[in-house]
């Protein structure tokens, strides 16, 4: 089960950045999030708090997409890419 208060924070630091995206590009990022939390909810690295990798997948989304950004697909997959990367530390 999704803790919400976990995923208002991580969804708030996606709003935080609506200034810079044009609203279909939020809706994408926002889509990818979602998509991409749910595909790896329980397959975080150990020591790391459900929080902190959502945190990270919100900053590593926020960091690849543009106002041009549509492709869920293409999101999702770059963010859980940078996240294999670094596993445990900060993405971005």
């Amino acid at each position: 089960m999704i803790n919400r208060g976990l995923c208002m924070k991580a969804h708030a630091l996606i709003n935080e950045a609506a200034a810079s995206f044009g609203p279909e590009a939020l809706k994408a990022i926002g889509q990818a999030f979602d998509e991409a939390w749910a595909s790896m909810a329980d397959g975080f690295p150990a020591g790391v708090s459900a929080e902190a990798a959502r945190l990270r997948l919100a900053t590593a989304l926020l960091s690849i997409a543009s106002d041009n950004s549509r492709d869920v697909v293409a999101l999702k997959s770059a963010a859980l890419e940078a996240m294999k990367r670094d596993p445990g530390g900060s993405v971005g």
